[in-house]
C-alpha cells in the first residue's frame, strides 16, 4: 500500500492519472405558448428530470419577464424579436454558459431558440433539440390554446384569421409572427417580421447560415398525432406545397432546402439533422421516451 501511495504523485506528475469524466454541457430550455419557465408539471419537471438523470449538469429554464405570470403572458404578447434579443442578453451574461451549451425548445420555443442560434453565436450553442417546434410556421385555426381563459383563445383565433400580417398584429401577437399561410405566400414573405426573416424568405443572410451550420446536431421531434400544429410536418421543417393547403412536402423537397438558404442541405448530408417521431398529441410524451431518446443528445 505504501508503494502504491508513493506512486500516485509520480503518475500525476507524468499526467498518467485518469481524469474525472467531463461534465455534461449546460442545457438551456425555452418553454412553449401559455407556459412558463418553472411550471412544476412542465418545464420545472423537465429541469428536475434532466438534473436527476445527468448529475452536476447546469440547466437554465428561460424566463421572459420579472414573474411567472409575465413570462406566460409574454409567450402570447411580447414581440418575438425582442424576446430573442432578451434571451441573447441573458445567455451572454451567464458565466456557466460561456464555453457552450445545448438548447432544448418546446413548441414555439423550438423555433425561438433556432433564432438564437442564427443571431447570437456567443456563447456558442452546441446542439439544438426542437420538441414540436414549428419551423415552417403554422396555419389555419387555433385548435387548442393553452391557458385559463377561453375568451383569450377565441380572441387570438379571430385576430389571426382577420389580420395576421397587419403591422399591429405582427408587432404584438406572438403567434402571428410565425403564421404561415400557403395561400398568401407573398404577403407572408413581405410582412412576417420573424419567421420569414429566420427562414431567409427575403434574401440570404450569410451570418444566419454560418451560425446555424455551426451546430453539432439539430434534432427535430415531430408528434405523430399532433392536433395543434397545422401542418404537423412543420415540426420536421416540411410544409404545404406552395399555393394550396392539402398536400405537404418534406424539408428535402422545399426550395429552402434545394437552394440551401439556411445550410440545412449541407447539414443533412453531414448527418447533423436528426428527425425523430413520437406517438402522441402535441408535447405528449413519456418519461421513458425522453430518457431513452432525448437524454443521449445531452450527455
Amino acid at each position: 500500500m505504501a508503494a502504491l501511495r508513493a506512486a500516485v504523485p509520480v503518475l500525476a506528475l507524468l499526467g498518467l492519472c485518469p481524469s474525472p469524466a467531463a461534465a455534461a454541457a449546460p442545457l438551456v430550455i425555452w418553454h412553449g405558448m401559455g407556459d412558463s419557465c418553472c411550471n412544476p408539471v412542465s418545464m420545472g419537471y423537465i429541469k428536475k428530470l434532466v438534473e436527476k438523470k445527468i448529475p452536476g449538469i447546469y440547466v437554465l429554464s428561460l424566463k421572459i419577464g420579472s414573474s411567472l405570470i409575465q413570462d406566460m403572458e409574454n409567450s402570447f404578447f411580447m414581440n418575438v424579436n425582442e424576446q430573442v434579443s432578451e434571451v441573447c442578453r441573458q445567455l451572454a451574461l451567464d458565466p456557466q454558459l460561456q464555453r457552450g451549451y445545448n438548447a432544448m425548445g418546446f413548441s414555439q420555443g423550438g423555433q425561438f431558440l433556432r433564432a438564437v442560434a442564427q443571431r447570437c453565436p456567443t456563447p456558442p450553442m452546441l446542439s439544438l433539440i426542437s420538441v414540436g417546434g414549428q419551423h415552417q410556421g403554422r396555419v389555419y385555426g387555433f385548435p387548442r390554446c393553452p391557458g385559463e381563459s377561453s375568451h383569450l383563445c377565441d380572441w387570438i383565433r379571430k385576430t389571426l384569421d382577420l389580420g395576421a400580417y397587419s403591422k399591429a398584429v405582427q408587432e404584438h401577437l406572438v403567434q402571428a409572427e410565425y403564421w404561415h399561410d400557403p395561400l398568401k405566400e407573398e404577403e407572408y414573405r413581405k410582412n412576417s417580421i420573424f419567421l420569414a426573416d429566420i427562414n431567409q424568405e427575403r434574401g440570404i443572410n450569410e451570418t444566419y447560415k454560418k451560425n446555424l451550420m455551426a451546430l453539432k446536431k439539430f434534432v427535430m421531434v415531430k408528434f405523430l398525432n399532433d392536433t395543434m400544429v397545422d401542418p404537423p410536418i412543420s415540426e420536421w421543417f416540411g410544409f404545404y406545397k406552395s399555393g394550396q393547403a392539402k398536400e405537404t412536402i418534406p424539408l428535402q423537397e422545399t426550395s429552402l432546402y434545394k437552394e440551401d438558404r439556411l445550410g440545412l442541405q449541407e447539414m443533412d448530408k453531414a448527418g447533423k439533422l436528426v428527425f425523430l417521431g413520437v406517438q402522441g398529441d402535441h408535447l405528449h410524451f413519456s418519461e421513458e421516451w425522453f430518457d431513452s431518446t432525448i437524454l443521449p443528445f445531452l450527455q
